[in-house]
């Protein structure tokens, strides 16, 4: 058996009082592909960040080489030879192939206090060839095709001679001949005794890529194995577990009437070709993998990113939102995925985000806020949604995350929609306060206000939907009624698997 290289044991990690990380656990081996698998929000990149130095640990240890260690951030870590591809493109674009390559590694370069660029070029070159990648190296990065940015991240990563590389999603961009020109890198820097975490939601690469896989969930260590003791099924049921959202359970009001009709909605890079119908009164689910483009068909419909081709109908009409205004004053909200930076806004009190998209029905004939009549707004609806805080002029940044998406809910109240969008309308807020949520979604639903739910947790979508879409690689790849779903069913159209 190859010598343990990295070992991770007991790392928690929370945020804002959100557990991130229970006691987590990695072990890797010299020289081995190790699989990192998980649905969305399981704990991998924050795992892979704690050990790359972006983010401390509340409790645990690693240990390097048989030594204890703990990177200040991620140039200490490569310097100690751990290096991280991100699923996002880190390169400069304004700069060439072979800046980017050496940036920051220039000093190996300077003899005499002169910088020797040919040398440069030709070591530039060398990774290029190795990686068969046959590019000019001078060429600006922002000239490049999104597979050869994603390839220059591991000629980059290559070139700093790491013990461990980190490969975040890396062939998310990349055509079938470039993951086999990535499988021969893999398999060759393996050769040389480096160690590859490989994080993927491609269920074939995984078992083309990895020798070992680790499964987590909810922020916790499920098992390690070795690649040929599992067969998908088994995979799967790792990844899924079994997760319950205790005392609620929800009844459909579903009516026949159409009020959302989407036909054929095409945003180039984004999602391809999608078609659904909402009902009054439904909620319809939408699952996927983060990345998906399940965020981007929501933004689309409610005027935040412009489509293409294809054609929207609210209520019978026919509609193209160019601005999230417009789609309001159709009756369409949207409570977006980030709570922090694009749903609340920390410089204004409680009050002013609750009623601050229904302004123009608070304003008196010289367009001032009648204050009374705001209060009167808030308090209305706030009791009703049992939200807890001091004085409604205190900063929205003193309330709970749960309170805060009350907060976010009672705005959209004010302005009567029809139709809500609510993209992962629970992320990051505690159980308790879950369930709070719940009720507030399926009173809405009962009120004949309909409902999109996208959401990264497969039991919340069971429990809450009527129907439930499958997103993957920006097409609607599955549909069903809540009585032929399953968790299983869900995650393996998810995954593609």
């Amino acid at each position: 058996m190859a010598q343990e290289i990295l070992n991770m044991s007991s790392i928690t990690k929370s945020f804002g009082g959100v557990h991130a990380l229970k006691n987590a656990v990695l072990s890797l081996r010299q020289g081995e592909v190790h699989g990192l698998i998980g649905e969305n929000g399981a704990g991998k990149s924050t795992l892979m960040n704690i050990l790359t130095g972006i983010h401390k640990p509340d409790s645990g240890t690693i240990e390097y080489k048989g030594q204890e260690v703990s990177f200040k951030d991620p140039a200490d870590a490569l310097r100690n030879g751990i290096a991280m591809i991100h699923q996002e493109i880190s390169l400069v674009p304004e700069m060439s192939i072979v800046e980017n390559i050496w940036l920051g590694q220039e000093e190996r370069f300077i003899k005499h206090g002169i910088i020797n660029h040919s040398l440069m070029e030709s070591k530039a070159k060398e990774l290029l060839d190795q990686l068969q990648l046959n590019i000019d190296v001078n060429s600006k990065v922002s000239d490049l095709s999104i597979a050869n940015m994603q390839l220059v991240e591991v000629a980059r990563a290559f070139s700093y001679s790491a013990d461990i590389i980190i490969m975040d999603e890396p062939t998310s961009a990349l055509t079938v001949k470039e993951i086999d020109i990535l499988y021969d890198i893999v398999r060759k820097l393996v050769s040389k005794a480096v160690t590859i975490v490989f994080i993927s939601h491609k269920l074939p690469e995984l078992f083309r890529f990895c020798d070992r896989l680790t499964v987590m969930r909810d922020g916790e260590y499920i098992e390690s194995c070795d690649i040929n003791e599992l067969d998908t099924d088994r995979l799967m049921k790792l990844i899924v577990g079994r997760k319950n959202i205790q005392n609620f359970v929800r009844k459909s009001c579903a009516e026949p009437e159409v009020v959302l009709s989407v036909k054929n909605l095409t945003a180039e890079g984004y999602f391809d070709d999608i078609s659904f119908d909402l009902h009054k009164g439904e909620i319809l689910g939408f699952s996927g993998l983060m990345g998906a483009g399940r965020t981007e068909i929501m933004d689309a419909i409610f005027g935040a990113i412009p489509y293409n081709s294809g054609e929207l109908y609210v209520l019978g009409e026919k509609r193209n939102f160019k601005h999230p205004q417009e789609a309001l004053a159709s009756g369409v909200g949207m409570i977006t995925e980030d709570r922090l930076r694009t749903g609340s806004i920390k410089s204004m009190s409680i009050l002013q985000n609750s009623t601050i998209a229904a302004l123009p029905t608070l304003l008196n004939k010289f367009f001032m806020i009648e204050k009374k009549k705001e209060k009167e707004a808030f308090l209305s609806l706030s009791n009703e949604l049992l939200l807890k805080y001091g004085s409604f002029d205190d900063g929205i940044n003193s309330l709970s995350g749960g309170n805060q998406q009350k907060v976010i809910f009672l705005r959209w109240l004010l302005v009567n929609c029809s139709i809500l969008i609510l993209d992962e309308p629970t992320r990051g807020i505690d159980v308790g306060a879950k369930t709070e949520i719940y009720k507030i979604i399926d009173k809405i639903s009962q009120n004949g206000i309909s409902v999109l739910l996208v959401s990264s947790e497969m039991q919340e979508l069971l429990t809450m939907c009527d129907r439930i879409c499958v997103i993957r690689d920006g097409r609607l790849v599955f549909e069903c009624n809540k009585q032929d779903a399953s968790q299983e069913l869900l995650i393996k159209h998810a995954f593609g698997a």
